[in-house]
């Protein structure tokens, strides 16, 4: 008998049950089948037969059948165990679930131009899509100096940026170092460091700069 107790402690996880026809809880059954396509491509990959699964999860050769075929409904503790013996994330197991997700196409030459320190003094930037809300992450903008652009501004912000040169050359500072960048050439920097162009060797310059957010992306 269960007493009121064990029916309020949040550790109790529902066992395995047989998923009936119809039955809506997944949401026509997409969840299930979402599993049983990532457990049976993960144990194939890992070179593992059902029976050897089984066995190294600690289930039944019968319920890894059953969840391949997405015949049953896993509890928490199931995915754990499977994720642990496929060696993936738990997170892996569920991929293909929500399958649309925002995506910004930006055509070449339509990016929209933004204001940013140094707009003032002859550099050009061109934001090339930005996710909204919590997906946005990272921010990609082309960048753009010419013979009128000045040698000024400093930035500082959060998250991590990347800078991939993509024409002329330049000297670019990040902190208390200084880095000539050519064509091809990549610059990864701490964002909170003061960083910023030091000297335009040759122009027209055309760079890629993509910051990374993280999970705390600006407001």
């Amino acid at each position: 008998m269960t007493t009121d107790s064990e029916s309020r402690d949040p550790a109790v996880v529902l066992p395995d049950r047989e998923v009936e026809p119809g039955d809506g809880a997944a949401g026509p059954l997409e969840l299930e089948a979402v599993i049983a396509r990532q457990v049976r491509r993960y144990r194939v990959a890992a070179g593992l037969s059902v029976g050897d699964m089984a066995t190294r999860v600690g289930i039944s050769k019968a319920m890894l059948s059953k969840i391949e075929n997405a015949q049953t409904s896993c509890s928490l503790t199931t995915l754990g165990r499977l994720a642990i013996g496929l060696n993936v994330p738990v997170t892996a197991l569920f991929r293909g679930v929500d399958a649309e997700r925002e995506a910004v196409f930006v055509p070449a030459g339509h990016g929209a131009r933004i204001a940013r320190r140094g707009s003032r003094v002859g550099h050009l930037y061109e934001l090339l899509g930005a996710l909204r809300g919590p997906h946005k992450r990272m921010e990609a903008v082309l960048v753009t100096l010419t013979e009128s652009s000045e040698v000024f501004p400093l930035f500082q912000h959060p998250g991590t940026e990347l800078l991939y040169m993509l024409e002329g050359e330049m000297l670019y500072g990040h902190g208390e170092a200084s880095y000539t960048l050519r064509p091809g050439d990549a610059l990864q920097l701490d964002g909170e460091g003061t960083h910023g162009p030091q000297e335009l060797i040759e122009v027209p310059i055309r760079f890629l700069s993509v910051t990374a957010y993280g999970d705390h992306p600006p407001e």
